[in-house]
């Protein structure tokens, strides 16, 4: 048998690493459990949730039998197929866990996930527990042993399990024990079918044929970037993994595939990331733009185009919350409403576990600012914007126009009253100045002087308002003495000159309050007007830190700014990956992976390149 964690044993976030086929991902740990996967796509409910709860969760275990000296954990080459090798007393095994894809845009694609078990030296025996637990571990699975394998009922879609080696059910537990030699391989695949299809049986050849598919597909991708500098492997890690949070089928870009990994362990700051955020999808855009990658910026445009075409001026909450929501599903609906999930203790206690996010109910304007940017640069780097597009663009520049100046729950969405944020101004800035850069280099149709003069108005209106003499620096909001990492952002968006005296006293402030060694919190929590309406703490922002990274680049500091982009890099985890913060103690925190911290180091990385020549 596998042996058992219990709560207290549950694994550092950071002590995972993420495979997926671009429509659902799955975490593995270094010990060899699948601590979370969504069958299907990344929103359904989970069967694997062990990372936030060991008990009732689920998982699919596998390791040797007996005492393991050391674990270590790498992906092949240039791909999403993670490697976990286990170093025993008698003898080595690898595990090679990856879901299969086979071609871009696959019609017949087929989601498994795929564990190979090789022996590379001596004689070791192994163990794997197969657990399921349908809808985020409410109710456990009953699984049936079937031709070919062991068929797992699901309310959404089927699961069968089939092996090279015997299978055997115990309890709603399926196991199977085996010893490997030199060369031996024992292969299990979890293969997700829809109601009504039948699976088709594992076999040694077929699973090799996947593996070498799957190994060239991420392969010719990697291929097209179009980076070759310092950093090369990590920012090709990083691409890979913004790249397994894009949802093939729609073309919607989450902003992680876990939920409820918490910010502060046995804290509430727990949250479901698995939406398509206009921020980080327009952020995540503008990071594959970097690297040459268009084909997922077309494929978001396509999505963020229907959503924008969707947007009904009769709807009750237009005027509200814009054209446009926060973050949609997928399919750009609306999510279902935020709620609880009292059967599970959370990681590592760290409860609540929500489902849904209450922020669809809110108004952040800065997200009009990001998406246009992010279609500025498609339309300068990739195939341009369509006629309706434009068309649909200049609708949302008009309520843009009538509503820059309102209060708002901003970038970081506060779950207080709004407040008139700077950030929230300078991404509308951006979104009318894009808009008319766009307008003059393609010659399409819009005001460009009545647009001018609201950008001057909101120019003018930061300038004025969200500057505080007293500090030297621009503040989170009007009138206001709290600093906030984003204002590292104004010279990254091209509003302030990067040697512009008033941002380089912001950003002394910035490093005087907020940053600590390299890192950088978003805003000082404990400064009088700084409350975001939630108890508890937590850590320092790692996409902060990147933009902090590339603040001191474009301020001219390359040699500081090199010396934080390597200290940034040792808190990755042992696979290059990160989590939304890093603690105290350099802890990874929140969900896991984030693509908003990939995406800025990606920009950080990109922009200190060309700088140090």
């Amino acid at each position: 048998m596998v042996e058992s964690r219990t709560s207290g044993d549950a694994p550092d976030i950071a002590a995972h690493g993420i495979i997926g086929d671009l429509r659902s991902a799955a975490l593995v740990s270094t010990d060899g459990t699948i601590d979370w996967f969504c069958p299907e796509r990344f929103d359904r409910p989970s069967v694997f949730a062990s990372i936030l709860d060991e008990e009732r969760g689920g998982a699919w275990r596998l390791a040797p039998m007996g005492e393991v000296t050391r674990t270590q954990q790498y992906y092949l080459p240039d791909t999403a197929v993670l490697v976990t090798r286990f170093l025993t007393p008698d003898g080595v095994i690898e595990v090679q866990d990856f879901m299969p894809v086979l071609q871009p845009h696959d019609p017949d694609h087929q989601q498994r996930l795929v564990r190979r078990v090789a022996a590379v030296r001596g004689r070791v025996p192994i163990a794997t527990e197969v657990e399921v637990r349908h809808d985020y571990g409410a109710s456990a699975a009953e699984p049936v042993a079937v031709e070919p394998g062991i068929h797992i009922p699901d309310g959404h879609v089927d699961l069968m399990l089939t092996s090279t080696h015997p299978l055997t059910i115990d309890g709603g537990v399926v196991r199977s024990e085996v010893t490997l030699e030199d060369g031996e391989v024992a292969l299990f695949v979890l293969e997700v079918v829809p109601k009504g299809e039948d699976p088709e049986p594992c076999a040694v050849d077929d699973t090799e044929r996947l593996l070498d598919l799957t190994s060239a597909y991420w392969r010719g991708w990697l291929a097209t970037s179009s980076y070759s500098g310092r950093w090369r492997s990590t920012i090709e890690r990083s691409a890979i993994t913004l790249k397994l949070m894009c949802h093939e089928p729609t073309g919607g870009v989450i902003a992680s595939p876990t939920t409820s990994l918490p910010e502060e362990i046995g804290g509430g700051r727990n949250w479901d990331y698995r939406y398509v955020w206009i921020r980080d999808a327009a952020f995540t855009l503008y990071g594959l733009l970097r690297l040459g990658f268009t084909d997922e910026a077309g494929a978001f445009t396509a999505w963020l185009s229907k959503r924008i075409g969707e947007a009904d001026a009769d709807h009750p909450t237009y005027e509200k919350l814009g054209p446009l929501r926060v973050l949609y599903d997928l399919d750009g609906k609306v999510p279902t409403e935020e709620h609880e999930l009292d059967h599970l203790s959370g990681h590592r206690g760290s409860r609540p576990v929500r489902v849904g996010n209450a922020a669809v109910e809110q108004l952040q304007l800065d997200i009009y600012g990001e998406l246009i940017d992010s279609i500025y640069l498609f339309d300068k780097y990739g195939s341009g914007i369509s006629h309706d597009g434009w068309t649909d663009l200049v609708t949302v520049l008009d309520w843009i126009i009538g509503n820059w100046d309102r209060d708002d729950h901003g970038m970081w969405e506060i779950r207080e009253d709004p407040r008139p944020h700077t950030t929230s101004r300078l991404m509308c800035w951006v979104a009318v100045e894009r808009m008319i850069r766009v307008a003059r280099k393609r010659g399409l149709p819009g005001d460009i002087a009545a647009w001018g003069k609201v950008r001057d108005e909101i120019y003018e209106r930061i300038m004025s308002a969200s500057w505080n003499a007293e500090l030297d620096a621009f503040t989170q909001t009007e009138g206001g003495d709290v600093l906030d990492a984003g204002l590292l952002l104004m010279p990254l968006v091209k509003f302030t000159a990067p040697g512009d005296p008033r941002f380089l006293s912001t950003l002394a402030a910035v490093e005087e309050h907020l940053v600590t060694d390299s890192l950088v919190f978003r805003y000082d929590p404990g400064a009088d007007g700084s409350s975001d309406g939630l108890d508890g703490a937590e850590g320092t922002f790692s996409m902060c830190s990147f933009w902090y990274v590339e603040a001191l680049t474009r301020a001219g500091r390359h040699d500081e700014a090199r010396l934080a982009f390597e200290k940034m890099l040792t808190y990755g985890n042992h696979l290059g990956l990160y989590a939304e913060q890093v603690g105290l103690t350099g802890e990874q925190l929140g969900n896991f992976p984030q693509a908003f911290t990939h995406l800025s180091l990606i920009s950080a990385a990109t922009n200190l390149d060309r700088a140090l020549g």
